[in-house]
């Protein structure tokens, strides 16, 4: 008996070992990630993809060795796993899922797929750039395969998608997703119609010109100060699709557009991204260094970057306070302005061709768009080929419009690229849940709506650090959810907010 109780917290001491190791790794790999979209030659995107692929093989082959599976047989035994703490529980219960479904894969396989997603990423970039989806289709070919293989090696779950949708959304179903996104139709379309037809449409005469790229870099560094984003554990940059990049808490960088003729462009995608970084930033010190020093799942993490994008950054509120910070910025163009006029401007609702830049209200339709074709890449087998059209056919069903160009249309997000299928669902997932948590929110916090009017942001940040940032990967999406709000993932706090915001800008009855 002396000698089991003393194996313990030497198994316990190399897991944590190498659960540090392979964390720290990660780290590296971020960085070079990073560096890759924010400005990498592209003459060496090669060399480099080769260089991702066998860090990325180093951590594939820790977390899938069998060290790593004797060292968690040890820890789960029934004695020891009781003297755990919570979090080398949960540890020790998230890479048993890890160490499960990745030893299913075959290594070679693996390092072969991360080549692959590295290149892609750079040729999607050019793609985009000269409007040649027959020029990517090759790669996304590729990719897609692969992805069909891992899910056979996985395991099907009650749909091939179902399969995917779990990696980023523990728990989450198909079943589950039709269901919301049926509720959100049955109400938002409705409502849509009601403002085209009977809406005040808002003048947004003002947001059209140029605006100096230079002045928007200022605005937008001055934003992410106001919201609490910490500058000495982070720094934004330019690439070509916002992203933000968890490294560690204190190393959390993000990046945004600048477009010269858009001045909402690079403003709504930096409080975005800053909105995912203040998750990273403010996970519990306890966790970091540990595979949970990260999000729960990619829904709350969407629901934080789309809280403050829209709920706060949308908000009258926000914008009494800030937009004569806005006007210093670009000295004679907002004049005629008020902050009245701005806020209902930047709240247009009108279909749009580009996801990242479409209003609140009809952006849901633009993830539905890109759930139902993913379904059908992996449920029911369409073909790369027919993706243009099958594409545009559904924005003109949803939206009325058809894209000019590919660029414009199935060219327009990194995502595929990066062979992250299963995560748009995110979007609209991260919309309803930051409508319930914002929803408690205003009743744990009386003065909310006042003192975002006076520019005081960071009570909302702490209460959000409390009962979100700080549990890292600690608590799954539902128990964050019904903690918060005592109740579970539910579709009308979101349906309910656009209604009241939209029919009061609308001026509808």
């Amino acid at each position: 008996m002396a000698s089991q109780t003393s194996r313990q917290p030497e198994a316990l001491e190399r897991f944590r070992e190498l659960l540090r190791t392979l964390k720290q790794y990660e780290e590296i790999l971020g960085v070079v990630y990073w560096d890759m979209r924010t400005g990498a030659p592209r003459k060496g995107i090669g060399l480099r993809s080769e260089a991702v692929g066998t860090l990325s093989s180093e951590i594939f082959r820790i977390s899938t060795s069998d060290e790593m599976g004797e060292l968690l047989q040890k820890l789960e035994e029934p004695d020891t796993y009781a003297g755990l703490n919570a979090i080398d529980r949960k540890l020790v219960e998230e890479s048993r899922k890890d160490f499960d479904r990745n030893r299913k894969l075959p290594p070679q396989m693996y390092k072969e797929y991360v080549v692959l997603t590295s290149q892609a990423e750079s040729a999607w970039e050019v793609a985009k750039e000269k409007n040649d989806f027959p020029g990517f289709a090759p790669y996304l070919e590729k990719i897609i395969d692969y992805n069909r293989k891992f899910v056979e090696l996985w395991g099907v779950k009650s749909t091939p998608y179902d399969t995917l949708l779990d990696m980023y959304e523990p728990d989450m179903t198909t079943a589950g997703l039709d269901r919301l996104f049926g509720e959100l139709r049955a109400r938002l379309v409705p409502l849509a119609e009601a403002i085209a037809k009977e809406g005040d449409r808002p003048d947004t005469s003002f947001l059209q010109g140029t605006f100096d790229i230079g002045a928007q870099k200022k605005f937008s560094l001055y934003t992410l100060k106001q919201m609490g984003y910490d500058f000495e554990a982070g720094r934004l940059d330019e690439s070509v699709h916002p992203f933000a990049t968890g490294l560690s808490p204190g190393d959390v960088r993000i990046t945004t557009r600048y477009l010269a003729h858009d001045v909402t462009s690079a403003l709504f995608g930096t409080i975005h991204e800053g909105g995912h970084a203040l998750y990273e930033q403010n996970i519990a010190e306890e966790l970091a260094g540990t595979t949970l020093c990260t999000g729960t799942s990619m829904g709350i993490h969407e629901s934080q970057s789309r809280l403050w994008e829209n709920m706060i950054g949308r908000s009258r509120g926000f914008w009494q306070r800030y937009f004569p910070e806005l006007q210093k910025h670009f000295p004679g163009q907002l004049d005629g302005v008020s902050a009245e006029a701005f806020y209902r401007g930047i709240n247009v609702v009108e279909p749009s061709l580009i996801r990242i830049e479409a209003d609140e209200l009809t952006y849901n339709l633009h993830i539905m768009i890109r759930y139902e074709i993913e379904k059908m890449l992996f449920n029911e087998a369409l073909s790369v080929r027919e993706l243009p059209e099958v594409w545009n056919a559904k924005y003109k069903e949803a939206l009325g419009i058809v894209p000019p160009t590919d660029a414009e249309g199935v060219l327009q997000d990194v995502h595929w690229s990066g062979g992250s299928f299963g995560y748009f669902p995110s979007y609209s997932l991260g919309n309803m849940y930051a409508a319930q948590i914002m929803n408690s929110a205003k009743t744990a916090l009386p003065e909310l709506e006042g003192q975002i009017a006076q520019g005081d942001l960071l009570p909302l940040k702490a209460w959000l650090t409390e009962g979100v940032y700080r549990h890292g990967k600690l608590l799954k999406p539902a128990e964050i959810i019904e903690r918060i709000s005592g109740e579970p993932l539910k579709s009308s706090y979101l349906c309910d907010y656009l209604e009241g915001k939209y029919r009061d800008i609308y001026r509808l009855g």
